[in-house]
Order: structure tokens, then sequence, then C-alpha cells
């Protein structure tokens, strides 16, 4: 068991996170600016490597480059022994046209940093400032991660711990940070046990005989068949699901490439499954090979299923989760740290919370003006952010690293 003390902090350690967040804060602005300027896709970080490499090389932070590809681990290590907290940010973006009429809008045509990974980047390396400011503070040591590819599986996280960046120092806890923009800035928020649903990607093929719109008897028609496959992949999880396990299945890519009076050969269908229990997720893929080629071969059609299995469900830690709080409330005040809803989106930090005790909580971006949601061409945030992110992210990593050295 952790134990637990009455103070996380002494005031001193506080001013001093503070006075170090605030000393960085312009630089860290500039940083985020550089990085969203400059994004690049999953596993083509190259630049976004490059120049990570060379903030913390300036700091005279010991790091390793082209780990699992892009990635980059870098190693604080204080004088004398203790556990190992690890600290993550992904580096990717996404491939959309960037709409916003900013003088650090996206340099790179059709990509775009929609998700804030520049703004976790930034964070983490501000959270490094500030730790490698204060190693004389703690025991042990701490591991950030910088990892490719989140946004594409398999993703970074399992080919950064088939790397080993979990070892030499073996990491006893993790933590992640991701941006929010229905939260305000200045605040977190968290939950403990499950947070973030798995997720699948679903291909479907139907194949038919195509031909003349106007001669239907001599056609096996696959837009008709693959309708009624979508309608009936949907009773999956209104009339399979347990209702206390949270489940969605939505197709966003229906493509039949015929005309109005053409019947075309075949019809494909994308879509994604997502889920917190691992049973329930692999009985609802035999649910969705079962159906589609039952309702495909009563019509005379055929139809290929494929099914990449992707990130498991992202689980905090509840211990580690209760610490990362108890340093938040005490670090920000209690008004400013907020409980936090199952999400359905999915993230591949998963991989990390399975393999060792994990926290991955969210950090408040929105402001007064107009809401800009992730994975949009509008996409922004409100850069004070950044302050209260590094901060925080080091008031939670030093807090927990106490309370596992103290174990």
């Amino acid at each position: 068991m952790y134990c637990h003390s009455v103070s996380i902090f002494n005031m001193n350690l506080q001013q001093q996170i503070k006075a170090k967040a605030n000393e960085i804060f312009p630089e860290l602005v500039g940083i985020r600016r550089h990085l969203h300027a400059n994004p690049e896709l999953s596993n083509l970080e190259f630049e976004t490597a490059r120049y990570i490499s060379s903030k913390l090389t300036e700091w005279n932070i010991n790091h390793k480059i082209n780990v699992a590809g892009t990635g980059i681990v870098a190693l604080i290590q204080s004088s004398t022994n203790g556990k190992c907290v690890a600290l993550r940010a992904d580096m990717d973006a996404l491939p959309i046209l960037e709409e916003n009429k900013v003088e650090y809008r996206s340099l790179n045509q059709g990509v775009m940093h929609a998700c804030g990974h520049d703004a976790h980047m930034a964070s983490l390396l501000g959270t490094a400032f500030i730790l490698n400011s204060l190693i004389d503070s703690f025991e042990g040591s701490f591991k950030l991660l910088f990892q490719p590819s989140e946004e594409v599986f398999p993703g970074g996280a399992i080919k950064m711990i088939e790397a080993g960046v979990l070892d030499n120092p073996r990491v006893d806890a993790i933590v992640g940070q991701h941006v929010l923009p229905q939260l305000s800035v200045g605040k977190v928020g968290m939950k403990s046990g499950q947070y973030m649903a798995s997720t699948d990607e679903i291909f479907l093929t139907v194949a038919g005989k195509g031909g003349h719109g106007a001669t239907p008897e001599l056609n096996i028609d696959p837009v008709v068949v693959a309708a009624h496959i979508l309608i009936a992949l949907q009773q999956i999880s209104s009339r399979f699901a347990n209702p206390a396990v949270p489940t969605v299945l939505s197709f966003g890519r229906f493509v039949a490439d015929g005309r109005t009076n053409i019947i075309p050969d075949k019809v494909v269908l994308e879509g994604t499954l997502r889920t917190f229990d691992e049973l329930w997720r692999r009985k609802a893929h035999n649910l969705i090979q079962d159906i589609s080629n039952g309702i495909a071969s009563s019509f005379g059609a055929t139809c290929e299923v494929r099914i990449n299995h992707g990130y498991p469900y992202v689980y905090n830690d509840e211990k580690t989760t209760d610490i990362a709080r108890e340093a938040a409330v005490e670090f920000l005040g209690s008004k400013n740290v907020e409980d936090l809803p199952l999400r359905m989106t999915a993230e591949d930090f998963s991989y990390f919370s399975q393999q060792v005790p994990g926290v991955y909580y969210r950090l408040g971006i929105g402001n007064d003006g107009p809401l800009t949601n992730l994975h949009t061409a509008t996409f922004s945030l409100d850069e004070n952010a950044l302050l209260t992110g590094c901060s925080t992210m080091a008031a939670i990593a030093l807090s927990l690293l106490e309370r596992i050295n103290a174990e």
C-alpha cells in the first residue's frame, strides 16, 4: 500500500515548481508554436524529434534518440537511488488541412496538430526543465517518453515497450496528460479505473454482381446487401451488449462506386468498435463476422470481414490516480480538479498502463472563446494551459515518486 502523508509538498517545493514553470513558460509558448507550424504524420516525426532533442541537449538532459523509430527517451536521475516514474507525451499530427488564421499555422499542407500533441510535447519539455532544475529535491529518476504514432495502429506505445523503455531503470509508475477543450484553463480532470475505450477498426467488403440498375433481376445488388448488413450490425450494441458495458459500433465510410443506373460489383464499409470488456470485445468480433456473412449469403453475395485489433481500454490504477489527484488538489486547489466520466475515445497509453501502474488525466485548454473540438480543422487552445500543464505534471511526478519510494 502507498503510505499517506498530511501534505504532499512543503510550501518551498511548491513555490520552486511554480517559479521554474513561470521561468520556462514564455519559451514553451515558442516551442509549442514551432511544433504546431511544423507538424508531421505518424512514424514520420523526424524533424519533430530533432527539435525535441535539441532542447533536451540545450538543458543538459541525457536522452536517447531513434527509439522505436522517431521516439525519444530522456532520463533525469538524482545522485541517490530510488524508484522511477515515467512521463509520456505523443508526437504525431493528423492529416487535416488547418483553417486557423494564425501566424504559426501549419506549414505542412494537409497536416495539422489538431489533437494537441504539440501542447503535450511542449508541456513535457517544460516538466523536464522543472524536474532537472530540482534534481536535488528527489531520490530516484524520471523517464520522459516522447512517443511517435499515437494516431495510427498499431501505435507507438507498444513499439516503445518492445524497445525496452520500461526497463533500465525499471519504471514503477507512468503518467500521461492530454488536453481537453471542454475543461477550462487552470483545471485538470481525472478518473480512477476504466477511463477510455478499447478500439478496433472494422473493414467489410460486400461482393455481389453488378449491372444495369433497370435490370435488378440480373444482378446481386451489393448496395442493398450492405445496407441490410449495416442496419443489422447496429443490433450488436443495442441487443447483444450488456447495457452495463458501454459499447459503440459506428460506420463512417460506405462506398458504393456506381452511378444512378449502374449497380457496382462491390461495396466497402469501414467502421469502429469501442468497448470496455475484453471477453465481450471478442464476442462482438465474432458477431460482426457471423451477421455480415449470414446476411450476404442469404442474398447470394459474399462479405469479407477484416478486423484490425486496436488498443485496449485505458485503465487508471486507483492508487496511482489517488496520489495524482491529491497532488493536483494541493497544487491547484480542489475547485480546479474535476472528476471525469468514461470516454469512448481511445489511446495507446493503455499499453503502458497494462505494464505498470498508470494515470492518464486531462488538461484544461478552454476559455471564454468559441469551443473548437479535437480533430477539427479549427482546433486551437489557450496557451496559458502550458503553464498549468508543465507545473502540474511536475507536481504529480514528484509526489508519485516520493510516495512510491516510501512504500
